[in-house]
């Protein structure tokens, strides 16, 4: 039985700090812990859009880079035993090979490369049904946890915006402390409103 309560975290492929935090997710959950986690995908672009402008949801100039959080939606819902490794796929497109996961062409090799079919999987992304259930996900976390970025955890009422510095490798140990020593912060330590470094020593 999992020591920790479910919880959510946010992602967005575009950012380091996301990436930082799920492959922490990802060596932990392959080791086998039993943790209830939902990954929940966030548009960066949504954040940044001014009050009163186009959602990017309804704008087809913002619709690339809404792309890979589409795919990543219908590889949880759909392909869950395959989630993990295109969820880790993806990120490593963005940020090991500096592919552009805007051109679906990215995509359909990243998804191919983890055993998915990958035209079948950009044709479900590329649906009416995906894109609103995608703003619906990101509007959610924006109204009823005030989620402004990202890795973001939820844990019941609580939201807390979360950057560690390293990424796991192979430590799965290293992995499991890290993720339960966020969550157990957030559900037994709730006199702490910030810490925030202001400086790091090398």
């Amino acid at each position: 039985m999992s020591s920790l309560p479910p919880f959510a975290v946010t992602y967005d492929y575009r950012c380091p700090w996301a990436r930082n935090m799920h492959e922490q997710l990802i060596v932990a959950l392959r080791s086998g812990v039993d943790w209830d986690v939902t990954f929940l995908p966030f548009s960066l672009n949504q954040a940044h859009v001014e009050e009163g402008g186009t959602p990017v949801w309804d704008n087809p100039e913002a619709g690339p880079a809404l792309l890979a959080g589409l795919v990543s939606l219908v590889v949880r819902d759909e392909y869950p035993d395959k989630f993990l490794d295109a969820h880790e796929a993806l990120f490593a497109a963005r940020h090991d090979q500096q592919f552009d996961t805007r051109e679906p062409a990215v995509i359909s090799q990243t998804l191919a490369s983890v055993g998915l079919d990958d035209d079948k999987i950009l044709a479900e992304a590329g649906t009416p049904e995906r894109n609103e259930q995608f703003r619906e996900i990101h509007m959610t976390s924006v109204r009823d946890h005030k989620v402004f970025g990202v890795p973001t955890f939820i844990v019941g009422d609580a939201a807390t915006f979360v950057r560690l510095r390293n990424r796991p490798g192979d430590d799965s140990a290293g992995a499991i402390r890290r993720v339960e020593r966020v969550v157990e912060m957030m559900t037994g330590w709730d006199e702490l409103n910030e810490f925030k470094w202001t400086s790091i020593p090398q």
